[in-house]
């Protein structure tokens, strides 16, 4: 059973307690994240997650891996377009020491300007590790082709440029504005006890509320072309249709629809760009929700020589799809697929937690087991049909990484 508590400040606590386990994972989820940011600061937001590892006022950047090593535990943190989070797992009986070290650093980093600078060459590298690897780079453009000057065409990552400018006094400033009372959760999952909790509401009671309201930059879909040439084996293409935004009544039949057209190995696009066609080894579609958008994006690789057939066969794949809508056979086995995929995640304290404070930071609710296998039967021929009739008519958004000089003339154009 999930428990939900809101501090004074503004923070949240959800709780989901299974004594028939021996693990505990805990996060601090940030509704931050690269789209919150201006041009200037593109990439800070990544780039505070790196530092809240580099040294507290107790704890080197050594200790604090080794607490976690000492004890068999694992830390790590991610960022996100639109959230940030910070967590661990570990057995329960070491769930106050993770918690402990999780909070002095996410209070008491002391962002020293020598590790600032040093660390700044550690998210470079991450930068130009993208740069090298097209079938990632080519996501980052699309963005860029989907969003154009909004703060969601921007790299998670950041540029080399804004990288170099980032202060500890920058760091400081923007913390206050987003790791702010109504902007965190703390979600914990597996076997704990009360005094766990305990401990969390005196940590986080010290989490300022926010100086002012924030609001989301707006984003829209305004599909362009953009290419990049770079050396490389194959050709990595992406198209992006418009989708849906986060918590639409609508949003597991835009899961099911993309499990019919790309997200599975019985998909459209794998059984015939792959399967039939021989054109790709790597063929997929998947679906981004965010506040007040989303994108549907298919993926594909192939050599060069090959572009113009894959992307005849993408258009006649999707027209398919746009025409004639799924069938009753297709529509069935995602519906089992999905309930699946929920039900074996739900078997892992991580992926709890995730899903838990995922849904709080964006959602603000939480739905039972039952109520998402009704809401997933619920989905019917009609509404998946309308959906790909609705977003597949659209001019997609382009993005290509080739090695040719110029943008082949066989791609999508607008």
């Amino acid at each position: 059973m999930i428990k939900k508590e809101t501090l004074d400040n503004g923070v949240r606590i959800i709780a989901e307690a299974n004594e028939a386990i021996r693990s505990v994972a805990i996060g601090i989820w940030v509704k931050t994240g690269s789209r919150n940011e201006s041009n200037e600061e593109n990439g800070i937001s990544h780039f505070i997650e790196h530092m809240l590892f580099k040294g507290t006022k107790t704890r080197s950047a050594k200790q604090i891996a080794e607490a976690f090593d000492r004890i068999g535990g694992q830390v790590n943190a991610f960022t996100a377009k639109e959230y940030t989070c910070y967590y661990a797992k570990v057995l329960d009986e070491h769930a106050a020491l993770a918690l402990d070290v999780l909070q002095d650093m996410f209070f008491d980093s002391i962002f020293d300007k020598t590790e600032i600078e040093r660390e700044k060459k550690v998210v470079l590298e991450e930068i130009k590790m993208v740069e090298d690897t097209p079938d990632d780079l080519v996501h980052d453009l699309l963005s860029q082709a989907v969003f154009g000057r909004s703060s969601l065409a921007n790299p998670i990552l950041g540029t080399e440029d804004t990288l170099q400018t980032f202060s500890r006094q920058q760091i400081s400033d923007y913390m206050k504005r987003f790791y702010a009372g109504e902007r965190v959760v703390v979600s914990v999952c597996g076997h704990f006890d009360d005094a766990l909790l305990e401990q969390i509401r005196q940590t986080f009671s010290r989490v300022k509320r926010a100086p002012e309201p924030f609001a989301v930059p707006t984003a829209t879909f305004s599909p362009t072309v953009k290419y990049r040439q770079k050396d490389s084996e194959q050709a990595h293409l992406c198209l992006a249709y418009p989708g849906l935004e986060i918590g639409s009544n609508r949003s597991f039949g835009l899961i099911l629809l993309n499990n019919a057209l790309g997200g599975s190995m019985s998909s459209r696009l794998f059984q015939t760009i792959r399967e039939e066609q021989g054109l790709c080894y790597s063929v997929f579609s998947y679906h981004s929700s965010y506040e007040q958008i989303g994108t549907l994006t298919i993926y594909a690789g192939t050599q060069m020589a090959q572009l113009p057939k894959l992307t005849e066969a993408l258009a006649e794949v999707t027209k398919a799809v746009r025409a004639e809508g799924l069938s009753k056979k297709e529509l069935e086995n995602g519906k089992e697929q999905l309930k699946g995929s929920i039900m074996l995640g739900l078997e892992s304290t991580s992926s709890r937690m995730t899903r838990n404070g995922k849904n709080e930071l964006l959602l603000q609710e939480h739905k039972t087991l039952d109520e998402l296998i009704a809401d997933i039967n619920a989905v019917s021929l009609e509404m998946v049909n309308d959906l790909a009739s609705q977003l597949l008519r659209d001019t997609p958004a382009v993005s290509l990484v080739a090695s040719s000089e110029t943008m082949p003339s066989t791609i999508f154009s607008n």
